[in-house]
């Protein structure tokens, strides 16, 4: 049995050395990494200038690799900088050391305010760091970080790779890095030391010095000079002797007789809290040599006043609370509500309105009684406003959102014209608007708003402040069901709206604009009729008038005048008393009589030359009908119907569902053509025994072509005939010549129902939700919000912030152009206007504690807002003359303050003013606080390991703060003789 199994003992396993493992695999990926961003060799730049890790661009690039299941990504920084030729960098490589060694001792970039952390500690323009990606862990355990340390050295010596090379270790938010950087016989390794409690011999120069000179262990007696570097940083907290000069708006003043109502149409602008929370002031000596400066345990030299270097940086206050961004995300919230006005305000509260509504045609009465006092100082609109205040009075204060005095204040701003003796014709000036011509004004184009000085503009501030100050939502609700009311008393009584343009609504406002437009419209309609007359926007008298004003109007999509001949357009004529108004029941099969006889199809030229003209405006000039030689009289026309918008795109949709068929062109056409069949009937009331090419040569001139001929016996005459369009067959002028009657514009069927559509406003605004309104509006707030921000702006001059205004303005026009836009955009543009508000506000601070307006020399003055605009848009400011200059001797100012205020002693001024000499001893405080921050940069250039070694830049960097203490050394061997 023993025989037998002598063979399988023999078996043995084969393992395969030559299959690589998981670290060989992991170092050639860092390989294939350094070769494919040809980091490979040295590439030699230029000399590092003054300032460029601040001022340079830096870019990188990153990759990912793996070691086993376990993420690593790799990323390569490197400041953008011109190389050298090629010539120069072949004989430069022969014997130089890698570029980062010799930026070690470069001193032109010590303690740069904005850069990458591995920049400031090691003064590195280009470098590679491998850390664990965003999902996986960080690399704890000594091993593994011995293991990820050897890698990077072997893949380097494999490579040639003279670019630093760096691994994260430990916790993400230590910012602990090992490293190293190769080169042809030399090696740099980059070590750090991280400590929460801070050994007390290392607290200043001449600890860390000892730290420095045992750790590059110099063979060398003397010690070769180290060269210092040092910054601290002093911060600055307390501002109590500055007050943050914002004051909050006077609530009160609002609706007292200090202010008055005109405050309702301004935004507030500026931040509840100073903006400025620190000011860091870095007194900085650049260049020590060992042995010159003292610094102990026991004694310093390092007095911030006699720093040759000082610099100063703001930290901003977190999300200011601004009120103008408070103001428009409030009104932003009121977008998002559900809640229609009924269920704001309650039921109960509408139907008591409606009741007392029928107290306010009371009013209506007291215009036929006996007035104690003169009838012109009565006006209706002063009675309803009378009568409305009485309502509110009788409800109690718990009823109504609104005091009774905000809302008579805000109304009275809204409508002045209820205040005035002479209810104004429905424009409103305001000199605090910018003219109607400039580019602020006109704006609300871009925007889709309204304009500056228009009522709906106004409504919206009105309500923007209302929802910030005095109710909220219910207050909101409360003031649009007051402005409804006004709005159908405005129409009852046939009072124009004040702040709006005449004429038809401007398509290019928002809707609710175009809505309050239109109800403009009917009620100057509806005006005109019971007045018995019409009259127009244009106030043009014309010959042959009884002296009442015409409209001239313009054609609409089917006229073509001719305006190079200087016709005059058809306007309204005037008529006595006792003719009828507009003759709203003729049916088109019903039969129009007029003066006795018949005028329907039947009735052709010879017919109806035996009517009585009617409707004539004036006679056009020197034409004559062109069979009877009657003189040719331009009619009363009827003006087009105004539209609005959505009726323009509600007519739109009818006139697409119609169809391309035959039927649904011809249906379409007529419907289109009410307005030229209104006035071919105008035409031939006007013009008894007229033909068709009478009406086209007043209509559409271009389409009736005159020619010279000559006729039988010689003599040249002008002969026309109608255009080739006019002569298709069956062609709607055509058609429409053959239905039209004999029809004054006054008794025609009315091409606008005032009536119908005033009716179709008001319950329009009627039936708006907050919310609704609130969207509809939040065009004309961003629209003011930005004239707020480009008044406030033009005060103070930063030219950062005007560029930010133009991608404001230019962000809002996209998306305030479509409707409902997304609120998302909104909020961006909210967070825009509040940033720019923001940056203005801590403008002002920093001119506060400068006293830039206290400076009496004019060259003083702008060097101080120079100093103060950099310190906006510059992460860190130079201090011209450092303590001893201007903005120093400020800023020393500040510490002192700040110092005896701290210490609760008397100030500076009272002592030297009223104090003994032992007095000032007592009461003698330091100029500044310790120094929130010690940063020292030791650097030397001495040969290691051993005497005949290559000297090498060494470099130790030692940041010290309240509850933090790093090292961060590179020091490097020389490898040729190990």
């Amino acid at each position: 049995m023993a025989a037998d199994s002598e063979p399988e003992s023999e078996v043995f396993e084969i393992t395969d050395f030559t299959t690589a493992s998981e670290w060989e695999r992991f170092i050639s990926k860092v390989e294939e990494v350094l070769n494919d961003w040809k980091l490979i060799g040295n590439s030699v730049g230029r000399p590092l200038e003054k300032g460029i890790f601040t001022s340079g661009t830096w870019e990188e690039k990153t990759d990912e690799i793996s070691f086993a299941d376990f993420k690593f990504s790799v990323t390569h920084h490197y400041l953008v900088q011109e190389s050298t030729d090629k010539e120069g960098k072949d004989e430069v490589l022969e014997d130089a050391i890698p570029q980062s060694m010799q930026d070690l001792l470069c001193m032109n970039n010590d303690f740069p305010p904005r850069a990458h952390c591995l920049v400031r500690w090691y003064g590195l323009r280009e470098f590679v760091v491998i850390a664990p990606a965003a999902h996986c862990d960080a690399v704890l355990s000594e091993s593994k970080c011995n293991l990820l340390l050897s890698s990077v050295s072997i893949a380097l010596g494999n490579t040639g790779c003279q670019v630093p090379l760096f691994v994260q270790i430990h916790h993400k938010w230590r910012r602990m890095y090992v490293g190293e950087c190769q080169g042809p016989g030399v090696r740099t390794d980059f070590e750090m030391v991280h400590l929460r409690k801070v050994p007390n011999q290392y607290t200043h120069l001449s600890g860390l010095l000892d730290i420095f000179k045992s750790k590059i262990g110099c063979p060398l007696t003397p010690l070769p000079p180290v060269s210092i570097a040092i910054r601290f940083t002093y911060v600055l907290q307390d501002w109590q002797q500055y007050f943050w000069p914002q004051q909050p708006p006077d609530i009160d003043a609002l609706v007292g007789g200090e202010v008055g109502g005109l405050e309702f149409g301004k935004l507030p602008f500026g931040a509840c809290e100073d903006p400025i929370s620190e000011l860091h002031l870095a007194t900085t000596w650049p260049h020590l040599a060992e042995g010159i400066i003292v610094d102990n345990d026991v004694y310093s030299d390092l007095d911030p006043i006699q720093a040759p270097h000082w610099s100063v940086r703001v930290r901003k206050a977190d999300n200011p609370q601004c009120l103008l961004g408070d103001f428009i995300t409030e009104f932003l919230k009121i977008c998002r509500r559900k809640e229609s006005t009924d269920e704001i305000l309650g039921r109960s509260t509408f139907e008591e309105e409606s009741r007392d509504i029928a107290d306010i045609t009371h009013a209506l009465s007291k215009l036929t009684e006996p007035a104690p006092v003169p009838i012109h100082k009565l006006s209706v609109s002063n009675m309803v406003h009378t009568a409305k205040k009485k309502i509110r009075k009788h409800r109690g204060a718990e009823e109504s959102p609104l005091n009774n005095d905000v809302l008579n204040t805000i109304l009275l701003f809204l409508f002045p014209d209820a205040a005035s003796e002479k209810p104004l014709d429905g424009t409103t000036a305001d000199n605090s608007n910018p003219p109607s011509e400039s580019e602020d004004y006109n704006l609300y184009n871009q925007f889709k708003s309204a304009p500056s000085d228009s009522l709906t503009y106004k409504l919206a501030l009105c309500l923007c402040m209302i929802n910030f100050y005095h109710g909220g939502l219910k207050g909101v609700a409360h003031l649009w069901q007051e402005f409804v009311l006004e709005m159908r008393f405005r129409w009852e009584n046939n009072f124009l709206i004040p702040g709006l343009a005449s004429g038809s609504p401007d398509l290019r406002c928002c809707l609710l604009h175009q809505k309050l437009q239109m109800l403009n419209c009917c009620i100057e309609r509806k005006k005109a009729r019971d007045e018995g007359k019409m009259t127009s926007s244009s106030d043009n008298t014309y010959p042959g008038d009884t002296g009442k004003a015409g409209v001239q109007l313009g054609p609409d999509h089917l006229k073509d005048t001719d305006k190079e001949k200087g016709e005059v357009g058809k306007s309204w004529d005037s008529w006595s008393d006792s003719e009828e108004e507009f003759f709203e029941c003729l049916s088109d099969t019903e039969e129009f009589k007029g003066n006795g006889q018949e005028s329907g199809k039947k009735g052709g030229p010879k017919e109806m030359a035996n009517l009585k003209p009617e409707g004539r405006l004036y006679q056009h000039g020197k034409l004559t009908l062109l069979h009877n030689g009657e003189p040719l009289y331009i009619p009363v026309t009827q003006e087009p119907a105004p539209m609005t918008e959505d009726l323009l795109e509600e007519q739109s949709e009818v006139l697409a569902k119609l169809g391309t068929s035959a039927e649904g062109a011809h249906l379409r056409a007529r419907m289109q053509s009410a307005c030229l069949l209104s006035d071919m009937e105008s035409f031939k009331a006007a013009n008894p025994g007229c033909f068709l090419e009478d009406f086209v040569r007043w209509y559409s001139p271009r389409d009736y072509i005159e020619e010279e001929v000559t006729d039988e016996k010689g003599n040249v005459v002008l002969k026309g005939e109608l255009s080739a369009r006019m002569k298709i067959p069956s062609n709607m002028w055509v058609e429409a010549w053959e239905t039209a009657k004999p029809v004054p514009a006054r008794r025609q069927r009315r091409l606008f129902d005032d009536t119908r559509e005033a009716e179709k406003v008001l319950h329009y605004l009627a039936v708006q939700k907050p919310a609704d309104l609130a969207r509809h509006l939040l065009p004309c707030v961003i629209h003011a919000a930005v004239l707020k921000v480009k008044e406030e702006e033009s005060l103070e001059s930063i030219s950062s912030v005007k560029k930010i205004i133009k991608q404001i303005i230019s962000h809002s026009s996209k998306v305030l152009h479509f409707p409902n836009p997304e609120d998302k955009k909104l909020e961006e543009i909210i967070h825009q206007i509040t940033n720019v508000e923001a940056i203005i506000a801590r403008a002002r601070s920093l001119k506060a504690k400068f006293g830039t307006e206290k400076c009496e020399q004019e060259e003083e003055k702008d060097d101080l807002e120079r100093f103060v605009s950099c310190l906006l848009e510059q992460p860190e400011v130079l201090v011209t003359g450092a303590g001893r200059g201007h903005a120093g001797r400020i800023i020393h100012k500040l510490f002192v303050n700040a110092q005896r205020s701290a210490a609760m002693a008397p100030p500076e001024e009272e002592l030297k003013r009223t104090g003994s000499l032992e007095e000032r001893r007592q009461n003698s405080v330091s100029d500044f606080p310790p120094p929130a921050g010690r940063e020292l940069i030791l650097r030397a250039s001495v040969p290691r390991p051993a005497p005949y070694s290559r000297a090498l830049p060494q470099r130790m960097y030692s940041v010290l703060t309240k509850e933090d203490f790093r090292l961060a050394g590179a020091f490097s061997s020389d490898t040729s003789f190990f």
